[in-house]
């Protein structure tokens, strides 16, 4: 089998690449509830009198002992623009800076924003967080300049074309919601059409067209797709219609899906998806310490922990699955 290389999908190269180094296919959230960070990280910054000012280092400081933790054994982290937009301007730093720390540390960024739009608003979304934005009238910048960006498909086919321009002239990516991981996802994805497709595998087949001009070296495309854990068999059918679609995949954990549930994300070659852990990860502790007697070093040694045995349980499951694993 061939497969396109162009001069755009080095981004996707590298995510492949780091995943066979690493034995690696997961992606770490980092979803900074406050009331679940061990309180070590407020007493460090005990003397700012600006509340929001004080969220935005303790979750800076929060991310960066996560991403310390697991920047040898995943290749990309995935912050939830939520978590951070919920306290304005002020949050909106600590995700800059997050962004900065990640890609410092030789990681690449998935931004979970499930941006969505048409015309002149999708393209500023996709400037804004994946390309460049205009300065000046003739000067252009970066700006949030993740790798890869979570994009909703609710407005149809027209909101997502800016996004994959966008991608095709910076070099980057976008995973477009097509079966997600929470219950309620049947009410619109699971609709049949005219011609008897559900909207997920509608989409899917969209996807697989759309991905052509994406193939890199390892014969996968940046234009992916996210499909929940916590469908197996759905997954397995979308993996048919999409076969070179990287998959994204949450559920993973904390919501019930488990390495033997992800399998059939991939192909035969051990490939083709990376998987979503958030709350599962950053707040392993829970299991041992509390917020009030949990240290630094302990926290990182649970995240470490928790990332080691959810790559162990992944890369068990598919060795398994398939004996020609290309890693």
């Amino acid at each position: 089998m061939s497969f396109y290389n162009h001069d755009h999908v080095q981004q996707i190269d590298k995510l492949m690449a780091d995943i066979i180094k690493l034995k690696s296919p997961i992606v770490v959230g980092l979803d900074p509830v406050i009331n679940r960070i061990p309180k070590v990280y407020f007493d460090a910054h005990a003397n700012e009198v600006d509340d929001f000012k004080k969220i935005s280092k303790v979750i800076i400081d929060f991310n960066r002992d996560i991403i310390d933790s697991v920047a040898e054994i995943v290749p990309a982290v995935k912050p939830q623009m939520a978590f951070y937009e919920m306290y304005g301007s002020q949050g909106i730093i600590a995700f800059e800076e997050t962004i900065r720390y990640a890609k410092k540390k030789g990681l690449l960024v998935i931004e979970d924003g499930k941006r969505n739009d048409i015309g002149n608003t999708a393209l500023a979304y996709a400037q804004g967080h994946l390309g460049k934005v205009q300065i000046d009238g003739q000067r252009e910048k970066k700006n949030f300049d993740v790798d890869f960006l979570t994009v909703s498909s609710y407005l149809g086919k027209e909101s997502i074309e800016p996004f994959i321009e966008v991608c095709k002239q910076y070099d980057k990516g976008i995973f477009v919601l097509v079966k997600t991981s929470n219950l309620g996802n049947e009410e619109i994805q699971n609709v049949v059409d005219k011609n008897g497709d559900t909207v997920s595998e509608m989409l899917a087949k969209y996807l697989h067209e759309s991905a052509e001009d994406f193939y890199g070296t390892y014969g996968y495309s940046s234009i992916g797709a996210v499909i929940g854990a916590t469908y197996p068999s759905e997954a397995e059918k979308l993996r048919k219609i999409m076969k070179r679609n990287l998959f994204l995949v949450p559920g993973y954990g904390t919501q019930g899906g488990s390495a033997k549930s992800i399998v059939k994300c991939f192909n035969e070659d051990g490939l083709g998806a990376l998987i979503n852990a958030s709350r599962s990860i950053n707040y392993a502790f829970e299991a041992i310490y509390n917020v009030e007697n949990c240290s630094k070093e302990a926290y990182r040694d649970t995240v470490r922990q928790a990332t080691l045995t959810m790559k162990e349980e992944i890369y068990h499951e598919l060795k398994k699955e398939y004996k020609q694993m290309s890693y």
